[in-house]
């Protein structure tokens, strides 16, 4: 449907909804649901230069509103990904993805860039500068400036596909991290990763996870969210994915509103393995009640009176 149509970094996706990462796995699992060629794209698993087990476990808390995770990247290692994943992937969905890496230092973000950006199968890398779940990477280097700087910058160097840094609402000021990774050449941001938050156990007083912390996802951080995309669409030109607590078609559009130029559905996949079927489905009835013809001219309304 053309109404749907929204464009990151010169790719046009069908409708801007996108699974996103770390919760609709390698997208093939999810081909037993409906079919995923609906989507606009996927936000593939989190991946890194080698195979990780992740965290140990209880590494999830149910909360009233969300979810808080710390699965530690758990994923077999890009070079697996690419031959037996994507491969997957590949039998069930004709689109591109978004590639979703990690790393614990610069070198190892390059090396796995290297290797997505080989593949066929990717339109966008992600790079994943966020994850609170994960000692000595991920969010060590999203929570100041410089040092994310430095990985968007390395990794542009050796790519030749659109690059969008996945920023951490864990810091004082998002609109200083977003101006960093845009000075150091990123095409996109995606925004926002999980909060941190912990629970603990009414009988034991121990922590539920045994990380102690871990992300907090789900509807509760939507105003979260909503807040930092509309204050970051305000102080840079690249495209925003935005996310954060989305689970309905109205979410989709106040998002958009806010500046985001297509969504990530999180969490809301593990509820109802169904929602971005029936979000897509909802989108054009949602979009006639509040007098809207194309998806894409609502971006960043919000700031325009």
């Amino acid at each position: 449907m053309e109404r749907l149509k929204v464009e990151l970094s010169n790719w046009v996706l069908d409708n801007p909804i996108i699974p996103a990462s770390g919760t609709f796995g390698f997208g093939y699992e999810f081909s037993e649901f409906y079919d995923i060629n609906i989507l606009g794209s996927i936000a593939t698993k989190g991946t890194t230069l080698e195979p990780r087990f992740g965290n140990p476990t209880p590494r999830i808390a149910e909360c009233s509103a969300g979810m808080i995770n710390a699965i530690g990247l758990q994923n077999p290692g890009v070079h697996r990904v690419i031959k037996e994943e994507f491969e997957l992937l590949k039998r069930v969905y004709n689109k591109k993805v978004i590639a979703n890496i990690s790393g614990f230092s610069i070198e190892e973000y390059v090396e796995c860039a290297k290797i997505m950006n080989d593949s066929d199968l990717v339109g966008i890398i992600e790079v994943n500068i966020s994850c609170p779940n994960v000692k000595h990477g991920g969010m060590s280097f999203g929570t100041n400036p410089e040092s994310a700087g430095e990985v968007i910058s390395a990794v542009k160097k050796v790519t030749t596909k659109p690059v969008y840094a996945k920023l951490s609402p864990n810091v004082t000021d998002i609109v200083q991290m977003a101006k960093a990774v845009e000075a150091a050449g990123a095409d996109g941001i995606s925004m926002i990763n999980t909060l941190l938050g912990s629970r603990f156990d009414l009988k034991t007083g121990k922590p539920v996870i045994a990380n102690v912390m871990g992300g907090l996802s789900g509807p509760a951080i939507l105003p979260v969210a909503l807040r930092m995309v509309y204050q970051v669409y305000a102080a840079v030109s690249i495209p925003i994915i935005g996310l954060g607590g989305i689970s309905s078609a109205e979410d989709v559009i106040e998002m958009m509103y806010a500046g985001a130029s297509a969504v990530q559905i999180g969490t809301a996949n593990l509820v109802n393995p169904y929602i971005c079927k029936e979000i897509i489905t909802k989108l054009p009835a949602v979009m006639d009640a509040y007098n809207i013809n194309t998806i894409k001219e609502i971006v960043g309304r919000a700031h325009h009176g």
